[in-house]
């Protein structure tokens, strides 16, 4: 099927929409040249690969992007901390790499521009990658609330996190 956008034109709209939603620069530390891409039946993007990799993914109902590790272990690395990252608590850091839920008591740090439904990274509080997921509370209410989930992750890492220590 012939969509008839090039390589270059999905590359550039990926990127585009890296950055209008992580910030500029992001589309670009996302999507490195050499991504391969899954288009639905209407030609539009609907996930990003790089190799065996998924980077992200293209949510149907609102065009924003859900990350797959691959992709949040390269945005971790573009952009400084604390954007768009969610530290928790060290002794509950091998349940969420393990793709448990971050709750908001576990939180000991939050980007305070996170909205809630932001994709965001869960790293320890040293910045170790854990998992990737969906916020469900603001940056401050994350801190401020005792009870409840705080991001619902999507994709943890597993143990792997924990070997590069």
């Amino acid at each position: 099927m012939s969509t008839g956008y090039s390589e270059d034109s999905l590359l550039r709209r990926a990127r585009t929409i890296g950055d209008y939603q992580f910030g500029a620069g992001a589309g670009e530390a996302l999507f490195p040249d050499g991504c391969a891409f899954q288009l639905s039946s209407t030609g539009r993007i609907r996930q990003v690969r790089l190799g065996d990799e998924r980077l992200a993914t293209v949510r149907a109902q609102d065009g924003r992007l859900t990350l797959g590790i691959a992709g949040a272990t390269r945005l971790a690395a573009a952009l400084a901390p604390p954007a768009y990252r969610v530290a928790v608590q060290e002794d509950v850091a091998v349940f969420i790499a393990d793709g448990k839920n971050a709750m908001a008591k576990h939180v000991i740090a939050a980007d305070a521009g996170i909205r809630a439904g932001d994709e965001v990274l869960v790293v320890t509080g040293d910045d170790v990658l854990l998992a990737t997921g969906a916020a469900l509370l603001s940056g401050p209410e994350m801190l401020a609330f005792n009870y409840g989930v705080a991001v619902k992750v999507r994709q943890g890492r597993g143990t792997e996190c924990f070997q590069e220590r």
